[in-house]
């Protein structure tokens, strides 16, 4: 187990380091070598890779570690493997406040901020109308996040239609996901609201091992079903509402990576929710070297990227498993 814990750390260290080397800035790796040992250079080659290639590359880390994260405890909380972070309507309320935003001209120092403020407003509406009693219900849950993303699609389209030709670029290239121009203060601004994310799944995690056997058991072994889910959610949220005010809408690392890790350490919640982040910390920084390259010096968006990685791979678990309902690993 040590060696395989090992390997996923050395994975996420060459993920970033790759990050650092490719670009759609053609570097010799010794300049870029040389960049890194001499920060305060003042070479083009220092000002690329310490000004635009290293925040990006530790926000591409932050934002897969925060969707697998977040993928993890929403799939424990509904005790549903085909779960992903943004069925909550994070992204879809993100979506259709961003596109509005643009449409009435908001500046674009304010578009992020907006796409935060409205993933979790659309949250909390989604847990509102989840709540039964005291708690949450799955199944209500899933169906307000469901038809709450209809309508906040529709709401995009609409705008989109309404921009007219050329005039919804800037939404379109939200929507598909990108790291492009992002900074230190981009990255240091919703650090933060996933620190909180984090700190909550820590203290919910130790009952999220219990939650997925059912309420009824969780309850018998003494957890706080109530606290447990409010908890899960709010971590849950704050982690995906944090990656999509950097990224945009990036999607399949909150789906697909749970799955992985759980093959790699097992089942149990906190092994498999540090598992994940390691490996979500990997793969998007991957993603977007390959996003970054592969049609240089066009960037392809990093959600297209993820899409065409993730599809294959979950099609491949899922019918390696023998059905939906063994891809807990089990």
């Amino acid at each position: 187990m040590i060696a395989r814990w090992s390997a996923l750390a050395a994975l996420v260290a060459c993920a970033c380091t790759l990050g650092v080397f490719v670009g759609s800035s053609a570097l010799a790796p010794a300049e870029v070598v040389a960049a890194l040992l001499h920060p305060h250079a003042t070479s083009d080659a220092a000002t690329i890779v310490w000004t635009l290639r290293v925040p990006r590359v530790l926000g591409a880390a932050f934002v897969g570690a925060a969707l697998a994260m977040s993928g993890v405890l929403l799939q424990g909380l509904l005790r549903n493997p085909l779960v992903d972070p943004f069925l909550t309507g994070v992204s879809a309320g993100a979506g259709a406040a961003i596109a509005i935003a643009v449409a009435v001209g908001a500046a674009a120092p304010l578009i992020p901020g907006i796409g935060f403020a409205a993933g979790l407003a659309t949250a909390l509406f989604v847990a509102f109308l989840a709540r039964r009693g005291g708690g949450l219900d799955a199944e209500r849950l899933i169906l307000a996040g469901v038809s709450l993303s209809a309508l906040f699609g529709a709401i995009v389209t609409l705008v989109l239609v309404r921009l007219g030709r050329g005039g919804g670029d800037a939404v379109l290239a939200w929507l598909a996901g990108s790291l492009a121009n992002r900074g230190y203060a981009e990255l240091f601004t919703t650090v933060p609201y996933a620190v909180v994310g984090i700190v909550c799944a820590a203290l919910a995690v130790p009952s999220l091992n219990a939650m997925r056997l059912g309420a009824t058991v969780a309850r018998a072994v003494g957890v706080d079903v109530v606290r447990t889910q409010w908890l899960v959610l709010a971590a849950a949220t704050l982690l995906a509402a944090a990656a999509v005010a950097l990224a945009g809408i990036v999607g399949f690392v909150g789906l697909i990576v749970p799955h992985v890790a759980r093959r790699l350490v097992g089942t149990d919640a906190r092994a498999s929710l540090c598992a994940s982040a390691l490996l979500g910390a990997a793969l998007v920084p991957l993603a977007d070297a390959l996003a970054r390259t592969v049609a240089r010096p066009t960037e392809v968006p990093l959600g297209v990227v993820l899409a065409f990685v993730g599809v294959p791979t979950f099609l491949y678990l899922y019918t390696k498993s023998g059905g939906g309902a063994r891809l807990w690993g089990t």
